[in-house]
C-alpha cells in the first residue's frame, strides 16, 4: 500500500471518526505488512530527502485507520534527546491491539499543541493528557506482548495514536471556550 501524504485520510472524511477493531494473534501476513508499513511511513517521514521524494509529512505516529483500515494497529517512533552527555533515546513500536491500562491523574500537555497527519488546518490549544500511561499490547518490534510503562511525550503520542482507535482527533480535546487553561500541578513539555 502506497502512504504518503495524498493517501492519509484526512479529518473531512467520516471514515477517519470509524472505531477500529481488535486484530487477531497472531498477526495476519495482510496485518502484519500494513504495520511495517506504517512504520516505514514514520521512520522514512523524519528523513528530509525520502520524506520530499515520497511527499511524507514528518511524523512520530500513524495508525491504521489514517489510511483506511480500521484495525487497531499503530506504529511510533519517538526520539528525545538525553540530558547533555546522554545520546538520544527512540522508542520503537509497531503495535497490535495496545490498550491503556493504568494512567496518572497528574496531567502533562504540549506548549506548542498537538498535530496529526489527519488535520492540515491548525488548532490552537492545549490538549491536556495523562503525564503517564501503562500500554500493554503486541508488538512486532520484539515479537512478543509488552507493557510500556511511558512518561511525557511517549505518553502523549501513544494517548494520541490511541485515541484514532475510537474515532478521536486531538482537537475533540480542546476546550473552544478555553483553549488556553490553566492545568494545575500539570508538565508543560
Amino acid at each position: 500500500m502506497l502512504i504518503n501524504n495524498e493517501t492519509i485520510i484526512k479529518d473531512n472524511d467520516p471514515k477517519i471518526r470509524e472505531k477500529s477493531q481488535p486484530v487477531p494473534l497472531p498477526l495476519s501476513q495482510e496485518d502484519e505488512t500494513l504495520l511495517r508499513e506504517l512504520y516505514q511511513y514514520v521512520e522514512n517521514s523524519t528523513k528530509p530527502e525520502i520524506a520530499e521524494k515520497e511527499n511524507l509529512r514528518p511524523a512520530v505516529g500513524i495508525s491504521a485507520i489514517q489510511v483506511g483500515v480500521p484495525k487497531q494497529l499503530t506504529a511510533v517512533i519517538v526520539r528525545l534527546s538525553g540530558d547533555d552527555d546522554e545520546e538520544e533515546i527512540v522508542y520503537r513500536y509497531m503495535l497490535a491491539n495496545p490498550k491503556i491500562v493504568s494512567s496518572s491523574v497528574q496531567k502533562a500537555y504540549l506548549e506548542s499543541g498537538e498535530g496529526c497527519l489527519s488535520v492540515e488546518e491548525d488548532h490552537d490549544g492545549y490538549v491536556v493528557r495523562s503525564a503517564r500511561v501503562t500500554v500493554q499490547g503486541f508488538d512486532l518490534v520484539t515479537g512478543q506482548d509488552i507493557t510500556i510503562r511511558a512518561r511525557g511525550y511517549l505518553a502523549i503520542v501513544l494517548q494520541h495514536e490511541l485515541d484514532h482507535f475510537k474515532g478521536i482527533l486531538f482537537y475533540d480535546h480542546i476546550n473552544p471556550e478555553d483553549p488556553y487553561p490553566e492545568v494545575p500541578n500539570s508538565i508543560v513539555i
